[in-house]
């Protein structure tokens, strides 16, 4: 009981923090621990080849949520934590969410500085009905110019994604999630028109667990 009441008063504590408010009385704490054998994000391999472990707690009410996002494996930046706040609700087979992310690294593994809450921010839109979304990110704070959007559809225990960058790269991800805690992902870079990353498929394991 008091870890419970512990988790609760770090997450209330959060969602202030990320200026966005639950209301403590309809609030409910989630948290769960997970690990990839690579970093995998938008198509690429942050980690150069090494594993990757994260932790998640998040505070949601009423459709509103906020949360703290912390992950190992970016071989540039170091170690990662991320405090995100959105809102999303459903009507029939129709589908929203909102949210803004602000990305940390405070010891960044190469020559660079620190990034701290409120360096590097991004806001993210989410529209979907029945098996198809379509997500759209833009930064808002310290990438210029930089946004990414998918298009997904999810066919049972199929999901099949399409990504592009601002900068014309792209990638088809098909991924199988074996159960709520096991998933496999194929990940292939279709169109990098500087021929600057790897287009090699990519074989992603990933295991997440919830804490209750």
């Amino acid at each position: 009981m008091k870890m419970k009441q512990k988790l609760i008063a770090g997450a209330i504590a959060l969602s202030a923090m990320a200026g966005f408010a639950v209301p403590a009385a309809h609030a409910e704490v989630s948290a769960a621990i997970g690990a990839a054998n690579m970093y995998y994000w938008r198509g690429l391999d942050l980690g150069a080849g090494d594993p990757q472990v994260w932790g998640d707690l998040k505070v949601s009410g009423g459709g509103a949520y906020a949360g703290i996002w912390a992950g190992s494996g970016d071989a540039a930046m170091g170690q990662e934590y991320d405090l995100y706040a959105g809102y999303g609700s459903s009507v029939g087979d129709f589908k929203f969410d909102i949210s803004v992310w602000s990305y940390s690294y405070p010891k960044p593994s190469e020559d660079g500085e620190p990034l701290s809450p409120g360096d590097l921010v991004e806001a993210v839109a989410m529209v979907g009905y029945g098996p198809i979304a379509f997500t759209y990110y833009e930064n808002l704070e310290g990438a210029d110019d930089y946004n990414y959007m998918t298009l997904a559809g999810t066919f049972g225990a199929f999901t099949v994604k399409y990504g592009v960058h601002e900068d014309d790269l792209s990638h088809v991800d098909l991924t199988y999630a074996y159960n709520s805690k096991l998933s496999f992902t194929i990940g292939k870079v279709v169109d990098d028109v500087d021929g600057a990353y790897n287009d090699e498929a990519k074989v992603v394991v990933g295991f997440a667990l919830p804490i209750e």
